[in-house]
C-alpha cells in the first residue's frame, strides 16, 4: 500500500524525536547513538506504511503554556474527584460512553487531544473513528444528558487549545470564529435531538444555517 508522500523537511521533527527516543532507550547520549537513531528513525518514517504527520508549520508558545497549565490543573482536580467518588459512591457510580466529533481530521491533532483526555483521571478513550474524527470516551460519574454534554463541550475546549497551540491556519480560523459567535462547530444537543427532515418536509427555522456548511433541505444534516 502507498501513502501520500510527505516532504522530508516536514518529517524532520518526528525523526529527531525518534532519534532522541533511541538514545533514551539505550541510555547512551553519544554522537554514534544519535546517528544510528537518526538512520533508523528515517527508515521507519520513510519506508513503513504510517499515517502521514504533516504538521501545521506553526506553534504558539503562549497557548502551549495555557494548554499545559489547564491540563495539569484538570489532572489534579480530577484525581481528588475520582477519589471522592470511589469513597462516597463506590459501586453505585454510573458511567457512560460519550462520542465526541472533533473539528480536525489531522492524525496528530486527534492523537494529542485523545491523550490529553485519556490522561485525566475519570475518562478513557476506548475507540477512535479516523474517518469522522470521532473519539469515544468512557467517563466516570455520568448521570444524565447534562453531564454527557458538559463532558463533550470540555473535550471540544481541549481540542480548541490544541488547535490554538499547533493547528493549521484554517483550523485556527474556525476556533476564532466559534469564539466570536459564542458557539462551537456542529450541532448543539437540542439540534441533535431534533428529527432529521425529509426531502418533502420544509426545514425548521432553527435548523437553517446551523450545520458546519449551512444545513439545507436537500443536504439534511
Amino acid at each position: 500500500m502507498k501513502r501520500p508522500r510527505t516532504p522530508l523537511p516536514l518529517e524532520l521533527p518526528l525523526i529527531a524525536f525518534l532519534s532522541f527516543l533511541w538514545m533514551a532507550m539505550w541510555q547512551d547520549f553519544t554522537l554514534g547513538t544519535l546517528i544510528v537513531g537518526a538512520v533508523l528513525g528515517t527508515a521507519v518514517v520513510r519506508l513503513f506504511y504510517l499515517p502521514p504527520l504533516r504538521g501545521s508549520g506553526r506553534i504558539n508558545i503562549w497557548w502551549v503554556l495555557v494548554f499545559t497549565v489547564r491540563f495539569l490543573a484538570k489532572m489534579v482536580a480530577a484525581s481528588f474527584q475520582v477519589a471522592w467518588i470511589a469513597v462516597v459512591r463506590g459501586p453505585k457510580v454510573r458511567n457512560s460512553i460519550i462520542s465526541v466529533q472533533l473539528r480536525s481530521h489531522d492524525d496528530f491533532i486527534v492523537t494529542v487531544t485523545g491523550h490529553a483526555l485519556a490522561l485525566v483521571p475519570g475518562s478513557l478513550v476506548i475507540d477512535v473513528d479516523r474517518t469522522t474524527a470521532t473519539l469515544y470516551l468512557h467517563c466516570l460519574n455520568v448521570t444524565d444528558d447534562h453531564d454527557a454534554e458538559r463532558i463533550r463541550q470540555d473535550a471540544l475546549r481541549t481540542e480548541a487549545l490544541v488547535l490554538r497551540s499547533c493547528g493549521n491556519r484554517s483550523e485556527l480560523a474556525v476556533v476564532k470564529a466559534e469564539k466570536r459567535l459564542g458557539r462551537v462547530s456542529g450541532f448543539s444537543k437540542t439540534e441533535r435531538d431534533q428529527a432529521i427532515p425529509t426531502r418533502s418536509a420544509a426545514p425548521s427555522s432553527a435548523m437553517l444555517g446551523r450545520g458546519p456548511a449551512g444545513a439545507s433541505e436537500e443536504g439534511g444534516r
